[in-house]
């Protein structure tokens, strides 16, 4: 399984990024993909979660509110849709793949994308 994240970059605060992850390879079943992110000297956090089969959501406290994700599966892409941004949204922003019945750390997760970098300006 291969992700490729992308829609990063540089935005003022209030502003608005989408964010992208393709999904290439063999992921089949009731698997999650998830959005985790990782500001300097921080913890990775989770962010917000899917499950593939069912389409249902899964946020983080900071996500709540401001972020959205869906799916497009004709494209085997999640988007992440962030709005109202703040300073403390900047971070490297990774997807990933999780197999698990569970969704919302780190370690349900088995494959990750190479990560697409926030920077929200003030």
């Amino acid at each position: 399984v291969q992700l490729q994240a992308s829609g990063g970059g540089l935005v003022q605060v209030g502003g608005s990024l989408r964010l992208a992850c393709a999904v290439s390879g063999r992921a089949s079943g009731d698997f999650a993909m998830g959005w985790f992110r990782q500001a300097p000297g921080k913890e990775r956090e989770f962010v917000a979660a899917i499950r593939w089969r069912s389409d249902s959501p899964y946020y983080g406290d900071s996500a709540k509110g401001r972020f959205t994700i869906g799916t497009d599966h004709a494209k085997s892409t999640v988007y992440l849709s962030m709005n109202r941004l703040k300073p403390e949204d900047s971070a490297v922003y990774y997807c990933a793949v999780g197999f698990a019945a569970t969704h919302s750390v780190v370690h349900d997760y088995d494959y990750w994308g190479q990560g697409t970098q926030v920077t929200v300006s003030s």
